[in-house]
């Protein structure tokens, strides 16, 4: 997998990413021991973290500098509310859960708090601090699906894991790693990691990675 060379520093310095990719929930996906009921609650949740998920992309388009940032933020946009979102309710229709019941899903603390934190590193800070909030998701569940695709023990979840695992969103995962890179070298320069932010961003990183895990955590307590 090669997402970039920042977003491979920044995952690097992080301890507790293997604790995120590596979650008691993201093993019951793959050996199918997760409880249906506990994955239609993860869905419901995630579905309307995507909600908030797709907003603070359609804020990178406001703070971004370029046509290319803005092209690459407005499609990942695009993928979240006609792709992502969609498979979600699919999912949750197949299981009795319609749309409108999909909406008024009550949004849990760790998803509030993981949410809030993504929107309010863009409202205070430039696109850096954006990205370095987003990069956890997008490119853990590329990770995430690529691993569970190759070491699966059952087919329960296969649907799921082949929509991260695929061609599809493992270019989104190329494609904002390139962004990310290129957003860092435009605004830090060719030494990023001399700059007095790169710190802060790797803060910022840490603290999405550390609520995604919160994220699972919350998955399996309905």
């Amino acid at each position: 997998m090669n997402y970039g060379s920042v977003f491979q520093t920044w995952r690097d310095a992080t301890p507790i990413w293997s604790a995120y990719t590596n979650h008691a929930f993201v093993k019951g996906l793959g050996d199918g021991t997760l409880p249906t009921a506990m994955f239609l609650h993860y869905l419901k949740q995630d579905y309307v973290f995507l909600i908030h998920f797709a907003r603070a992309w359609a804020l990178a388009i406001t703070k971004a500098d370029t046509v290319a940032e803005m092209r690459l933020a407005a499609s990942t946009v695009n993928g979240l509310i006609n792709e992502e979102i969609a498979l979600h309710i699919k999912t949750c229709a197949d299981a009795g859960i319609d749309e409108v019941a999909l909406f008024a899903t009550q949004e849990r603390a760790a998803n509030l708090a993981y949410t809030r934190y993504v929107l309010d590193a863009g409202h205070s800070g430039d696109l850096l601090d954006l990205l370095a909030a987003l990069a956890p998701c997008v490119m853990g569940y590329g990770e995430i699906g690529t691993s569970l695709e190759t070491s699966k023990t059952s087919e329960k979840y296969t649907d799921w894991i082949k929509v991260y695992a695929g061609d599809d969103y493992q270019q989104v995962c190329r494609d904002v790693g390139a962004l990310v890179d290129a957003a860092v070298t435009r605004r830090l320069g060719n030494h990023p990691q001399s700059s007095p932010r790169w710190a802060t961003l790797l803060a910022r990183f840490e603290m999405a990675t550390k609520l995604e895990i919160g994220f699972w955590d919350m998955g399996l307590t309905p």
